[in-house]
């Protein structure tokens, strides 16, 4: 329906506000705290949202069957996390938005892999012209690289092998479930790297990263709220917005200025990165199987 379109279409361009917002918490505090505390206290401070839904439906809602793939999927994805919250404190901001959202590359080439679905030539040809313009980003012949945006690709690609593993599960587990378990389990690996690099924090430590925690949880339930009311492929588009957000924050805040060829790049990416999202969803179901 087109009024569940366009509530979806908004409540995306939310969550994008709200990432961004976490972006920035996370730009603010990297400089006097080091990204594993961050990534600690942000699944940390996480875990109490879910003592209302654990009392209401008790034990029996963390039964499951995959626990291998639950801790799978934290394993990788709190390390995607600490890329991606790495790049955030070490790039420009519209940079670091734009990086994050090269992961609709990396899914089809893992799904293809591991699921055995098949990748439309569209979304073939859209993954190149991406990389195209990651090449454009990268900017090597002017000599200044910079080594955060191979680790903001490493946490995208990463970040796409956490939602595929979402795919192999959400046959038998819930939502909830399935993010309750991310939070557990990342909250625990991630305490290791955050003893090791523990530093002393002040109370306005705390407060920024008890907000971190809150905008990165409420951009995560618009998001599952808008994917409720439209197909992913339609709300593609949306998702971009938070470059065009991150960029205005950056030169308000920052005064970041981005170079033509980033600028350039940006519309390759984002627009490849569309076209990857709406192509995926034309692939027939009956070219997908089952991982053993």
């Amino acid at each position: 329906m087109p009024n569940n379109f366009l509530m979806g279409a908004g409540l995306i361009l939310v969550s994008e506000m709200f990432l961004v917002l976490a972006g920035m918490i996370i730009k603010q505090v990297s400089g006097e705290l080091p990204t594993e505390m961050i990534v600690f206290f942000r699944n940390l401070l996480g875990l109490p949202l879910f003592i209302p839904w654990l009392i209401r439906n008790g034990s029996g809602a963390l039964k499951t069957s995959k626990l291998r793939f639950h801790l799978m999927r934290a394993g990788v994805g709190v390390t995607a996390m600490t890329c991606l919250f790495y790049s955030w404190g070490h790039l420009p901001l519209a940079q670091a938005a734009l990086l994050k959202q090269t992961a609709p590359f990396f899914m089809p080439l893992i799904a293809f892999w591991w699921l055995g679905e098949s990748v439309p030539k569209i979304v073939k040809l859209a993954i190149l012209v991406g990389f195209i313009g990651v090449f454009l980003i990268l900017n090597p012949q002017e000599g200044a690289f910079n080594s955060g945006i191979l680790i903001a690709l490493a946490g995208a690609c990463l970040g796409a092998l956490a939602k595929v593993t979402i795919r192999r599960m959400r046959d038998t587990e819930s939502p909830q479930r399935i993010v309750f378990y991310f939070a557990f389990f990342s909250a625990i690996f991630s305490s290791i790297p955050a003893y090791l690099s523990w530093q002393s924090m002040t109370l306005e430590h705390l407060g920024w990263l008890v907000l971190l925690a809150v905008t990165s949880t409420v951009a995560q339930l618009f998001l599952s709220k808008a994917y409720g009311l439209a197909p992913a492929g339609q709300l593609a588009p949306y998702t971009y917005g938070s470059v065009a957000i991150a960029a205005l924050f950056g030169w308000l805040i920052w005064g970041e200025l981005l170079g033509i060829n980033t600028w350039l790049g940006i519309l390759l990416v984002s627009s490849a990165g569309i076209v990857a999202m709406m192509g995926k969803k034309d692939a027939p179901a009956s070219s997908r199987v089952k991982a053993i």
